[in-house]
């Protein structure tokens, strides 16, 4: 039997400027996911919308989405 598990975390009120920084702040960090693991980011009207998966291990997502939130905050925090 496979587990998939879905995970969507959304900033809301984010301008379409700062979606589009933090967007590029991440993409290096989204090269060579663990296999089974994926991250989709995308803007959506005043949202940015991070749909996470993951097909194998639960504590690794878990692990991934903390690191990928933290990087966030720290774009976040730069770009103020």
């Amino acid at each position: 039997m496979s587990l998939t598990c879905q995970v969507q975390v959304v900033l809301n009120n984010i301008s379409q400027e700062k979606a589009e920084t933090v967007k590029k702040a991440l993409e290096p960090d989204n090269v060579n996911f663990p296999e089974g693991l994926s991250l989709n980011v995308e803007n959506v009207d005043n949202k940015l919308v991070f749909n996470f998966q993951s097909k194998k291990n639960m504590k690794q997502l878990i692990g991934t989405i903390d690191e990928v939130l933290e990087h966030v905050q720290v774009a976040l925090k730069v770009i103020e």
